[in-house]
């Protein structure tokens, strides 16, 4: 399986999740490594879309193509299986919790995940501390600069 990760350059490789551990997102709590990729790559565009605007635009975004053996089978959630108001923002702790569980249980390298941002779409959370983590390979990481078009106010 591919998936896809849209990263400053500067903190595109080695995967870690040590960016997520930071402050926390939807999917971790602050101190949680975990990595935040993408089914397909204009999903991992408009994950981070919606977190910037035309004067905030970097201009040194990479894709990062990342191979997921086909013998790693994902925990699925569906969004019938999530909390009420599990896409609210700020962040509810209780989405936070399904993925600090995800990592330290440790049962998968990888949770499948409804997106908030493009409905019938799905994330896809990487656990770095799985004994399988060693096997992702980061496929190819390509200069992709985003369409100014996208942050136009008519």
């Amino acid at each position: 399986m591919e998936v896809f990760r849209l990263s400053r350059e500067k903190f595109a490789l080695p995967l870690s999740g040590k960016g997520a551990a930071k402050k926390g997102a939807r999917w971790n709590s602050a101190g949680t490594e975990i990595i935040y990729t993408a089914s397909n790559r204009s999903l991992a565009m408009a994950e981070v879309a919606v977190h910037l605007t035309l004067a905030t635009l970097p201009s040194d975004y990479v894709m990062l193509t990342i191979f997921i053996p086909d013998d790693v089978v994902p925990i699925k959630i569906s969004e019938k299986e999530l909390p009420a108001n599990w896409n609210d923002f700020p962040y509810r702790h209780s989405t936070q919790k399904i993925g600090d569980d995800f990592v330290f249980e440790g049962r998968s390298l990888a949770l499948q995940i409804p997106s908030v941002v493009t409905k019938g779409d799905y994330n896809i959370l990487i656990n770095p501390h799985h004994t399988d983590f060693k096997r992702i390979k980061v496929v190819e990481v390509a200069p992709i600069p985003f369409d100014r078009r996208i942050f136009k106010v008519n």
